[in-house]
């Protein structure tokens, strides 16, 4: 189950939401997470592992290993919640479902939508990108000196919706934070796996004592 958040002492508090198979989970996922924490002022971040991707290949293993993993990954970090909800629902993993949920379980927190600069490209593809907008705000991740690449349907849904601060009080507002990005990527840990080769320094070392334990990308 998910797990509370405790309250701010003072002002609204703004939830970070970050998806991905997390198979596996890797240093560069957890890196992100804690600079978005600090850059953009987040109480936490919502490590979310989708059950049915919709727009990329689905994940190998199995839902309760990729959670476990997550879990030995964040263990004694606060601001980073693992949230099972996306395992325990049926059906496609659409972001709009999440937020949502989310929103019932959070209804006086603000939402912060974490994406990466290919993720938020097509964004104006996915389910229901409009609803997103409604119920939360998006924080745009991005390599130091990155272009996001855009579309006329991408701008159109922007609008003037550009910001260089989050406002907690409002939705729909969309920022740009230059986050440090690691060159890991958990297709090619599992490659490295497969091949024999070591993953060492590319993930923690409890979810890498996981995979072992478990043969995972054998």
């Amino acid at each position: 189950m998910a797990t509370s958040v405790p309250e701010k002492t003072q002002g609204r508090r703004i939830v970070g939401i970050l998806g991905g198979t997390f198979d596996p989970v890797h240093h560069g996922h957890l890196r992100i997470a804690l600079d978005a924490c600090e850059l953009l002022d987040l109480d936490a971040v919502h490590l979310i592992p989708l059950a049915h991707a919709v727009h990329r290949d689905q994940p190998e293993t199995p839902p309760g290993l990729r959670l476990e993993m997550l879990r030995a990954a964040t263990a004694g970090r606060r601001e980073l919640i693992v949230d099972d909800r996306e395992l325990r629902r049926q059906g496609p993993s659409y972001t709009i479902d999440t937020l949502q949920s989310l929103r019932q379980d959070l209804p006086e927190s603000s939402l912060c939508l974490l994406l990466g600069d290919d993720a938020f490209s097509a964004f104006a593809s996915w389910h229901d990108p409009t609803g997103i907008l409604a119920i939360a705000n998006i924080a745009v991740l991005q390599r130091p000196g990155a272009a996001v690449e855009t579309s006329p349907q991408l701008e159109e849904l922007l609008g003037e919706r550009r910001r260089t601060k989050l406002d907690p009080e409002g939705t729909g507002q969309v920022v740009f934070c230059a986050v440090t990005q690691l060159d890991i990527a958990s297709s090619d840990i599992r490659q490295r796996i497969r091949e024999g080769r070591s993953a060492d320094f590319l993930i923690p070392a409890d979810v890498l004592e996981l995979i072992e334990r478990h043969r995972l990308y054998r």
